[in-house]
């Protein structure tokens, strides 16, 4: 039992590491999109081509994935991952020192292959790497994880890319043409990805991880059986959808003087850093809160240490701003409350927390200034717990030669994150930024119903009995 234990233990740290992994290289990529612009003197079309050559792969790639982690098994489906992205890290150096903006395009392509399989092995591994009533506390404390990525890789950019383009702005102060950012400049970071993952990957290989059998007579044609799978996947497409819209309109909506207060640029790029960083408090609050823990007391001491961690976020985040820090915190407290809403279940966290964004939502659109500003970078913080909780409703009650293969269907539609803020920049084009967050209200509306509705366990076209909500 106790060398059990310590494989489980292993296996946890290793993926929290996995989850770190594609998270930071997600949020790197999205971020990376001006730089790149600047690089290689590219039209905003041109340049927006970043994000679509990473997203569309889940669309491409999801469910092939999932047969492959069928195939060769989860260990070597996140080992393969991981050479993917490493792969892709190495074939950034010929793309960038020959500036080729199409090669460059298609080692992008690559790192999201090795993304995809990597998401596609590891949710499901964590769900089945304990007890079924606890894998939604396990999916949020390695999604902590990845949002503890997503929030570091902006800073990173800060570091590693644009001090290369300083000397260049000196330049031109005193008359000097500069050359601004470079293809060459943004090679460090790459090359960093590309060795440390490529360790990991050795390691990985290396290391002894629990064996997860998939025997059974799962195929595609049995997982779309389930009508919880298939509306868990849309609730997952407007869950990406939702968060992505919100968080690339929050810095155009928030400088807008009568609307999100009129703050700075610069301050307003932050608040997006708030907003991402949200997403991590919340779900840290998730892993405590539906985890195995009993003692009570041993669960407030571990939220109020992240309590405490979100004030330190939000002050260092907000140009250490006490004031600001703690209306952060003070969110962070309301949170950890509704959730308790929930009595540990996750549907019913996920329904209250679906709800509270609503709320938000509309809040911001009615009103202006800073209760504007806070009610929708809040909505970050009640993102927190919706993918690893969909994700775990969606797969519940499946076998475990299913579950692979409904890791795939469920990921392709995270290519919501392309679609619902192409459809909210049409809203805001045709009246104000501000109302094109009705999008995300209604991405929040069905993640309601699938939580109270859509995630009961029945058959296709079978009517639910009437039973105690689970």
């Amino acid at each position: 039992m106790s060398n059990q234990s310590n494989t489980l233990k292993v296996g946890m740290i290793f993926i929290s590491m996995i989850y770190f992994i594609f998270g930071f290289v997600t949020t790197f990529i999205i971020t990376l999109s001006d730089p790149v612009m600047e690089a290689f003197d590219l039209t905003y079309t041109e340049g927006f081509l970043v994000n679509s050559a990473f997203f569309i792969s889940y669309a491409l790639f999801s469910i092939p994935s999932g047969g492959v982690v069928k195939r060769i098994g989860y260990k070597n489906s996140i080992v393969v991952g991981l050479g993917l992205i490493s792969l892709a890290g190495f074939l950034f150096f010929p793309a960038l020192r020959t500036e080729s903006y199409p090669f460059f395009l298609g080692a992008i392509v690559v790192l999201s292959l090795g993304v995809v399989l990597l998401q596609t092995a590891a949710n499901p591994f964590v769900s089945e790497l304990g007890p079924p009533e606890t894998s939604s506390g396990r999916l949020n404390l390695t999604m902590a994880l990845n949002s503890i990525a997503t929030w570091i890789a902006p800073l990173m950019i800060v570091f590693l890319i644009l001090p290369a383009a300083i000397p260049a702005i000196a330049d031109g102060i005193n008359g000097v043409a500069g050359v601004g950012i470079r293809p060459s400049d943004l090679l460090p970071p790459f090359m960093i990805i590309a060795v440390i993952v490529l360790l990991i990957a050795i390691a990985v290989r290396l290391i002894k991880l629990p064996v997860i059998s998939q025997e059974g007579a799962g195929n595609y044609a049995t997982v779309f059986k389930y009508r919880h799978v298939l509306l868990g996947a849309f609730a997952i497409f407007c869950y990406v959808g939702a968060e992505v819209g919100i968080g690339t309109a929050i810095s155009s909506y928030v400088v807008q003087p009568g609307l999100g207060g009129g703050i700075s640029r610069e301050l307003a790029i932050k608040f997006v850093g708030l907003y991402w960083a949200g997403a991590m408090i919340g779900r840290l609050f998730g892993a405590i809160s539906l985890s195995n823990i009993r003692k009570k007391e041993l669960k407030l001491t571990f939220a109020g240490l992240v309590m405490i961690w979100a004030f330190i976020v939000g002050y260092i985040t907000l140009e250490f701003n006490a004031m600001m820090a703690l209306t952060f915190f003070g969110f962070a407290v309301v949170n950890y409350g509704l959730m308790q809403l929930g009595q540990g279940k996750a549907n019913l966290v996920l329904s209250v927390f679906a709800v509270v964004a609503i709320i938000m939502a509309v809040t911001s659109m009615v009103s202006t200034g800073k209760v504007a500003l806070w009610s929708i970078v809040s909505i970050g913080m009640f993102n927190s717990i919706m993918f690893p909780n969909i994700f775990a409703l969606a797969i519940k009650g499946l076998d475990r030669s299913e579950v692979a293969l409904a890791a795939g269907v469920i990921n392709t539609l995270i290519v919501g994150g392309a679609v619902i803020p192409f459809l909210m920049g049409i809203v805001g084009d045709a009246f104000n930024i501000q109302y094109s967050f009705i999008v995300p209200v209604l991405c929040y509306i069905y993640i309601v119903y699938f939580a109270l509705v859509g995630s009961k366990l029945k058959p296709m076209g079978e009517t639910a009995a009437p039973g105690p909500v689970s």
